[in-house]
């Protein structure tokens, strides 16, 4: 092939999750500790996906009435499930404010790359403009290209 061939060829595409965008985020490294697992990898807002079910508004769950459980049937048992059930209840509420605090962090990230995409585009309107402009005149003046 000849080169003024190889430069006119359409360029193949790229793969839009491997272009990663200039992006000024800096978030408080305290916030993204209370965004990672503990003893796991820190949070990385930029490579982080969450499944759809994940950011689905959740229903308001009314809470049952307290029953109260009068002192003489407070045994051995009953103990042994409040313990439990307030281990899980902390784990629950734990689970709950990690994935907040990633979604938090996530959606700050995506709003300042947005912001960063949006300048770019409109960047590249812009020449592309330009471009169109100079290939009207040289189409003009010359032919078609």
């Amino acid at each position: 092939e000849s080169s003024l061939e190889k430069e006119r060829e359409t360029p193949s595409p790229i793969d839009p999750n491997c272009v990663e965008v200039d992006v000024n985020f800096n978030p408080d490294p305290a916030d993204l500790v209370l965004s990672s697992v503990p003893g796991g990898e820190l949070f990385n807002p930029r490579k982080h996906k969450f499944a759809e079910e994940d950011l689905k508004p959740q229903p308001m769950i009314k809470k049952a009435k307290k029953v109260f459980v009068p002192d003489e049937q407070k045994d051995e048992k009953y103990w042994t499930r409040r313990k439990k059930n307030n281990v899980a209840a902390k784990r629950s509420r734990d689970a709950r404010r990690l994935k907040e605090n990633q979604i938090t962090i996530r959606a700050a990230f995506l709003e300042k790359e947005n912001t960063a995409l949006r300048t770019e585009v409109a960047e590249l309107r812009k020449e592309v403009g330009k471009c169109k402009t100079i290939v009207s005149k040289y189409e003009t003046k010359y032919g078609p290209l």
